[in-house]
């Protein structure tokens, strides 16, 4: 407390206090600090040719807070060396400030040796989240029977997580035989499970392939389940899918400030999927461009 015995000293500080309440009066907090960005992962399929070290220098002085990256077959972790070179990567993005976000895996029995060995790593390293591989059906049988015949693989690995503290999450992927496609067959299969085991990657490109106006129910109906979102864009090349830069194709922007109101707390995963030169100034110029656009489709500026 000040003392009495100090008047310009406490003269000082009523002025000052004063001054601060005029200010404050008239302006938003927002208007002393600006809000902080979106946090924003970035998907390094691309720049897998890249030494880790320079990947990740890459991202970092983008913007980008973390990284997806693949822990499959032809990925930047084997995954036979999965406990050798995963624990190495996280050091090196940590150096970066930059996280895992996702580990990109074909992971999708958890009885399978090589599964339980890159998840307990994984756990080891306290990662949280991978991206369970992709299915497909048999066009030629029954869908609803095949549908039934997923429930064991989930509920086995929903243990699996629930034992190491990981998510699974699964992707949302367009084509004739892809499992989750239609959206209500992968909800129908993960509603019943704790989200923080089993959620749902949905990707905005895929769904508006295969939803055209219909993405906006199949977001809403798996809301509740919604574990990753991934970025991407797309132009219709005659009957075609071609992937485009952020922006430049048939993905509605507002579908970003949907998932900002549903509540979704993660990072967004820009995915840089169209055809480019492997050059790093090329690469690097991609990501830039795609990250000022997601930043502006998150701050409503679409």
């Amino acid at each position: 407390m000040l003392s009495q015995s100090h008047p310009v000293t406490r003269r000082k500080f009523l002025q000052q206090v004063g001054l601060v309440s005029t200010v404050l009066a008239g302006t938003s907090l927002t208007a002393f600090a600006a809000e902080k960005p979106y946090p924003i992962a970035a998907f390094e399929k691309a720049l897998q040719h890249l030494p880790p070290e320079q990947m990740a220098d890459l991202l970092a002085e983008l913007g980008f807070m973390g990284v997806a990256t693949p822990v499959r077959p032809k990925g930047r972790v084997l995954p036979e060396r999965v406990e050798e070179d995963l624990p190495k990567l996280v050091e090196v993005l940590a150096k970066r400030k930059l996280e895992v976000t996702e580990l990109t895996t074909n992971i999708n029995d958890a009885a399978d040796p090589l599964a339980q060995k890159i998840l307990r790593t994984a756990a080891k390293l306290g990662l949280k989240r991978y991206r369970m591989g992709p299915w497909k059906y048999d066009l030629n049988q029954p869908i609803a029977a095949q549908v039934e015949a997923k429930k064991p693989m989930v509920k086995d690995l929903a243990a699996l997580n629930r034992e190491l503290g990981l998510t699974a999450v699964y992707q949302v992927h367009s084509g004739a035989n892809y499992f989750g496609a239609a959206i209500w067959d992968i909800y129908q299969l993960f509603k019943d499970y704790d989200p923080k085991q089993m959620a749902i990657a949905f990707d905005i490109r895929h769904a508006t392939v295969e939803g055209g106006t219909t993405w906006e129910l199949n977001f809403n109906l798996i809301k509740s389940h919604l574990g990753l979102v991934y970025a991407k864009d797309f132009t219709w090349q005659g009957k075609k899918a071609q992937n485009v830069p952020l922006g430049e194709g048939m993905v509605n922007p507002k579908f970003y400030q949907m998932v900002k109101a549903s509540g979704y707390d993660q990072p967004v995963l820009l995915h840089v999927e169209y055809p480019l030169a492997e050059d790093v100034k090329t690469l690097k110029e991609a990501y830039r461009k795609d990250l000022a656009t997601l930043r502006g489709y998150m701050e409503g500026r679409a």
